[in-house]
């Protein structure tokens, strides 16, 4: 049997577009672009692109604003789980970026020192790695020969490639898998014979619900 796994990025956020670091005080939810990728993205699975078993959301703003506008096209309730946040940046949440900056210079090296934290009371990128991984343990564990639906953050998406292919969380110091607003990312595992859990890569920043809308930047 296959657990199918699917992390679908928020839309567009004010955290993007604004110069304001967008944590659990800085963040206010999606912009009007991001409410219309949402609902772009709620088309297409009314469709029937994908079907769900569960429904899984990060509990940033962003995250809870696109699950909600998402979720009657899955039919199944949403689950808040904070373990997939984006990275914390601790008391560097809601400052303006240029400023915070600044003052917390690992801001700027957040991919490549992966062990510093950001800022005082913030995460390293190796704390947020074994947070997501560990909370993509237990979901996954929880929803064997299911269909999960994970709406989160360009860092979870990220962080889910480095867990489910072993490597290390050096890797982000040279590479990136990249994720747009509202992109869909969809796994599915097989056990093989031998015991082992192999996982299959269907498709990764699949955003073809947008053609047509103008999507601003922004990578949180």
């Amino acid at each position: 049997m296959t657990t199918h796994l699917y992390l679908i990025r928020h839309g567009e956020a004010y955290a993007n577009t604004e110069d304001i670091i967008g944590g659990v005080a800085g963040c206010r939810g999606l912009t009007p672009a991001g409410r219309r990728q949402a609902k772009q993205l709620r088309r297409r699975l009314e469709r029937g692109a994908i079907a769900a078993d569960a429904l899984y959301s990060s509990t940033l703003p962003r995250a809870r604003e696109t699950a909600g506008i998402v979720a009657p096209a899955l039919h199944v309730p949403i689950q808040y789980d904070a373990a997939l946040q984006e990275l914390c940046e601790g008391v560097a949440d809601g400052m303006r970026r240029r400023d915070a900056r600044r003052q917390y210079p690992a801001l700027k090296t957040v991919h490549t020192r992966v062990f510093t934290p950001v800022a005082p009371g913030g995460e390293s990128w190796a704390s947020v790695q074994l947070r997501v991984s560990g909370a993509l343990e237990r979901i996954i564990a929880s929803n064997l020969e299911r269909r999960i639906v994970v709406i989160c953050h360009g860092g979870v998406i990220q962080a889910s490639f480095v867990h489910l292919m072993r490597l290390l969380p050096q890797l982000r110091s040279s590479n990136s898998f990249e994720v747009g607003h509202t992109a869909l990312t969809h796994r599915y595992q097989h056990v093989r014979r031998d015991g082992r859990v192999v996982w299959y890569l269907g498709a990764h920043n699949d955003d073809r619900h947008l053609h047509g809308l103008e999507e601003g930047s922004g990578v949180a």
